[in-house]
């Protein structure tokens, strides 16, 4: 069973996260199956049943954090969020890792998905973290975007940072700090850069 904190469900406006169950295989895998053309190089999720069970039993553990995507009309899973390499202590960090199924690619599920994750995992009460990242390959156009659009930066440039598909590749590491996030936030709300109280404009 997942910890409390992952076992919450998190809810917006078009998507709700959620922790992956055993019964989602069905529909997880047609999904991935559907969406190799889209994940491929990029990313390489589960695409048969016993990569299904290795997936889920390495979510368990407690420095991983995964969470499905699921639309609110109909509960269809839509994507999935996943935070590995937690650490707390002095660091309170995680590396961020996303794919979206092909037949939603477009549509901004992920967009809300992400900043659903990202406010539950820099405010939740237990286990706050400070900084996420997000290793992308150069040429990944599209997450790219995604991770711009919710506030992460630009930090740098790792060679042959991460093993995908067997083969070691190139990154560009993206990050976002509490702090980060919280500028995002009022960004949105006060769009015209004025903060104070109307009545004293």
């Amino acid at each position: 069973m997942p910890p409390p904190e992952v076992s919450r469900v998190l809810r917006g406006e078009r998507v709700h996260l959620r922790a992956p169950l055993g019964r989602d295989r069905r529909e997880l895998l047609a999904l991935t199956r559907a969406s190799r053309s889209l994940h491929r190089p990029w990313v390489w999720p589960p695409t048969g049943p016993a990569g299904f069970a290795r997936w889920r039993a390495e979510g368990r553990s407690p420095n991983r954090e995964r969470r499905l995507v699921c639309r609110n009309a109909d509960g269809a899973i839509v994507g999935y969020l996943g935070v590995n390499e937690i650490s707390f202590g002095a660091l309170r960090s995680g590396a961020l890792g996303y794919w979206v199924g092909a037949p939603h690619a477009g549509h901004s599920y992920m967009r809300q998905g992400l900043e659903l994750l990202v406010d539950h995992l820099f405010r939740r009460r237990r286990g706050r973290l400070h900084r996420l990242e997000a290793n992308i390959q150069p040429g990944n156009e599209a997450s790219i975007a995604l991770a711009r659009a919710c506030g992460f930066q630009l930090e740098g440039f790792s060679p042959r940072y991460l093993q995908i598909g067997g083969e070691w590749l190139d990154h560009e590491r993206w990050a976002l700090t509490a702090e980060g996030w919280h500028a995002v936030q009022l960004a949105a709300r006060f769009p015209s850069g004025r903060t104070g109280h109307p009545s004293r404009r």
